[in-house]
C-alpha cells in the first residue's frame, strides 16, 4: 500500500485531511485519560482512609507523582526508538494507547500491587504513545508545509480539549462518586481512542508503518558540521550517569514511603547522604560530557548548542513550578480554599460550569458530525466507537449537571481549577500565534522572559491568597479568585514558553543532531518535572516553619528571577544562536 499525500487531502474536513482527525480524537482520548487520572493521583494518595484514599502524608504523594510524571517524558525516548527503529509509527501508538488502557483498568482496582503496577503500564504506555502522534502528522503534511500550523494548531485544540473533558469528568466522578470512578472512566476512553484509531488507520496510507532498513551511509549536506562520534569514554559517562539518576529517581518514593526499609542510598560520604551524592554525580557526569564534547564542533554549532542548553535550563524550572498544578496547587484548592458557595454565587457557578461544559462539547460534536460525513462509508466501525464514546460522555455530563442544579449549594470539586488552564489555553492560543506572527514577535529570550515573569506572577497570586495562613495550619478558606488568577497567568507563561521550545531546538541544531538534542530537551523537562515532585516536598516542611505563602513567594523569586535572567542575557543568547529567531 502506497500513500497518495495530495489524494489525502481530496476528503477535507475544516480543509484539512480526514486522517487529521482521526488522530485529533484518538489524541483527544488520550490526553482525557492522562489529564483524567493525574488530577486525582495526589488527592488520591493523601485522602484519609475514610475517603476512600490511603492517607499518605503529601511528602509521599508529590513524591511518587515527580517520579511518574519524569518517568512518562523520560520513556518518550524508548518509544521514539522502538517507533523509528523496529515497529513504525502506528504500531507504537496502538501499543501506548493499549498499555495505558489496561494501566487505567489496574487502576481502577484500588490496592497497592494494582496502583504500582497501572503506574508502570501508563509509563511505557505514554512512552510509546506520546512523541509518534505529531511524528504521523509530519509525514502527513509533507510537501504541504504551508499547512502545518493550521494542522499543529488544530491537533493542538485536540489536546486541550481532552485535558479539559478528562480533569472535568474525571475530577467530579473521582471526588464525588469514587476514586476507581475517575480512575475507570479514564481507561474507558483510552480504549475508545485504541479502538477508533485502529478500525480506521488505513486511510493513512503506509505513513506510518514498520520502517523498512536503509542505507546507513548517508551524505550529509555540506553545511552539517563534522561527525563527532561517542567515544567509549563518553559512552561510559553516559551510562553512569544515567544509572544513577533513574536509581534516584526510583529511590526517591521508594525509600520515603517504605520509611527507610528499602533505600540504595543508606549511606554517608563526605558528610553528604546518599541520595543527595548519586543525584549531583550525575549531573556533574552528564555537565563534564557536555564540557568534554561541545568544544568538538565547529564555532556555530557549538554556540548553538550553547543557546540550546540555556533555553533548556530555563525550561527546568519552568515546569518545575508550573506542575505544582496537580500537586501542590491542587492540595491548596482542597485543603485552603473556600469552594462552598451558596445563593447567587452558587447559581453564577452551576451557569458558568454548565457553559464551560456544554459548548466545548457542542463544538466538538460538530468536528464529529462532519467527520461522519466524510469517512463512515469506509470506516463505519471506526466511527460507531468514535460515536458511542460521545453517547456516554454527554450522558455523564448531563448526569452531573442535573446532579449539581439538583442542590441548593455548588461545591467546586478541587479538581476543577485544573480545567481553567486548557480553557484559557483554546482562549488565548489564537491571540498568541497573531502575537507571534506580527511585527511585534519577540525574540527567543524575551518569550522565555515574559513566560518566566507570567509563571512568577501566579505564584505571587497564591502567596498573597495564602498569607493569612499561619504556619502549621491544616486548613483555611481562602477566595477561589486567587486560584483562579494563578492558572490565568500560569497558561498565559505557557503560551509563551511551551509550543515555541521544540521549535527552537529544531532551528538551531544541524538536521542529524535533532534527535539527539531532543533527548536533551525531554530528559530537562524530566528533571523539571521531578523537581516539581521535589519542590512539592519542601512545600510542606516549609508551611510548618514560615508559613505556605512564604513556600509560593520563594516561587515567585525563582521564576521572576529567571525571566530576568533570560532578558539580561538576550545580547549574549543572540550572539550564540548566529540569525537564528
Amino acid at each position: 500500500m502506497t500513500t497518495d499525500i495530495n489524494g489525502m487531502f481530496k476528503d477535507k474536513v475544516l480543509r484539512h485531511p480526514a486522517g487529521l482527525f482521526v488522530l485529533f480524537f484518538t489524541e483527544m482520548w488520550e490526553r482525557f485519560s492522562y489529564y483524567g487520572m493525574r488530577a486525582l493521583l495526589v488527592m488520591f494518595f493523601t485522602a484519609s482512609l475514610l475517603d476512600g484514599g490511603w492517607g499518605w502524608p503529601r511528602e509521599h504523594a508529590y513524591a511518587i507523582f515527580g517520579t511518574y510524571t519524569s518517568l512518562v517524558y523520560l520513556s518518550t525516548l524508548l518509544g521514539g526508538y522502538f517507533a523509528d527503529k523496529k515497529i513504525g509509527y502506528r504500531y507504537a501508538v496502538v501499543v501506548g494507547a493499549l498499555l495505558m488502557t489496561l494501566g487505567h483498568g489496574a487502576m481502577a482496582i484500588e490496592t497497592p500491587f494494582f496502583i504500582y503496577l497501572g503506574l508502570t503500564l501508563l509509563v511505557f504506555g505514554s512512552g510509546f504513545f506520546k512523541p509518534n502522534m505529531t511524528s504521523i502528522i509530519s509525514e502527513m503534511y509533507k510537501g504541504k508545509d504551508e499547512k502545518k500550523d493550521g494542522a499543529y494548531t488544530i491537533f493542538y485544540m485536540g489536546v486541550n480539549a481532552g485535558a479539559f473533558l478528562g480533569i472535568l469528568l474525571c475530577g467530579y466522578l473521582g471526588e464525588q462518586v469514587g476514586w476507581r470512578w475517575g480512575f475507570g472512566l479514564a481507561g474507558v476512553f483510552m480504549l475508545f481512542g485504541l479502538l477508533q484509531f485502529w478500525f480506521a488507520q488505513n486511510i493513512f496510507g503506509d505513513i506510518g508503518t514498520k520502517p523498512e532498513k536503509v542505507d546507513t551511509a548517508i551524505e550529509f549536506s555540506a553545511d552539517e558540521p563534522k561527525l563527532n562520534p561517542f567515544t567509549q569514554l563518553q559512552l561510559g559517562l553516559i551510562a553512569v550517569a544515567g544509572l544513577l539518576g533513574i536509581s534516584w529517581i526510583f529511590n526517591d518514593p521508594i525509600s520515603k514511603i517504605s520509611e527507610g526499609a528499602y533505600n540504595l542510598f543508606d549511606f554517608s560520604l563526605f558528610g553528604m547522604e546518599g541520595s543527595s551524592l548519586a543525584i549531583l554525580t550525575a549531573l556533574g557526569l552528564f555537565v563534564a560530557l557536555l564540557v568534554i564534547r561541545i568544544p568538538k564542533y565547529d564555532r556555530i554549532t557549538r554556540d548553538r548548542m550553547l543557546a540550546v542548553i540555556f533555553f533548556a535550563f530555563i525550561t527546568i524550572f519552568f515546569w518545575a513550578i508550573f506542575e505544582q498544578a496537580p500537586s501542590s496547587l491542587t492540595i491548596f484548592a482542597r485543603d485552603y480554599t473556600q469552594r462552598v458557595l451558596e445563593g447567587n454565587s452558587a447559581f453564577i457557578f452551576k451557569i458558568v460550569n454548565t457553559l464551560m461544559t456544554i459548548i466545548p462539547l457542542g463544538i466538538i460534536t460538530w468536528v464529529l458530525w462532519l467527520l461522519f460525513k466524510k469517512t463512515f462509508s469506509k470506516y463505519a466501525l471506526s466511527n460507531i466507537f468514535l460515536a458511542i464514546s460521545f453517547i456516554i460522555i454527554w450522558s455523564i455530563a448531563i448526569w452531573m449537571l442535573a446532579i449539581e442544579f439538583g442542590k441548593d449549594i455548588a461545591e467546586v470539586p478541587a479538581s476543577w481549577f485544573g480545567v481553567l488552564n486548557s480553557l484559557f489555553i483554546i482562549a488565548f492560543a489564537p491571540l498568541f500565534s497573531k502575537w507571534w506572527e506580527s511585527k511585534y514577535n519577540p525574540n527567543a529570550n524575551m518569550k522565555y522572559a515574559i513566560g518566566m515573569v507570567l509563571l512568577g506572577i501566579g505564584m505571587a497570586c497564591v502567596a498573597i491568597g495564602a498569607s493569612s495562613i499561619e504556619p502549621g495550619a491544616k486548613t483555611a478558606s481562602v477566595s477561589m479568585i486567587w486560584l483562579i488568577l494563578v492558572y490565568f497567568f500560569h497558561t498565559m507563561g505557557e503560551l509563551c514558553i511551551s509550543p515555541v521550545a521544540l521549535s527552537y531546538v529544531s532551528k538551531l541544531v544541524p538536521g542529524r543532531m535533532i534527535a539527539m538534542m531532543f533527548g536533551i530537551w525531554y530528559l530537562a523537562v524530566a528533571i523539571g518535572m521531578k523537581l516539581a515532585g521535589v519542590f512539592g516536598e519542601a512545600s510542606e516542611g516549609i508551611a510548618q516553619s514560615e508559613g505556605l505563602s512564604y513556600f509560593f513567594w520563594v516561587l515567585t523569586a525563582v521564576a521572576v528571577g529567571l525571566g530576568v535572567l533570560s532578558a539580561l542575557l538576550y545580547p549574549v543568547i543572540k550572539k550564540l544562536m548566529h540569525g537564528v529567531r
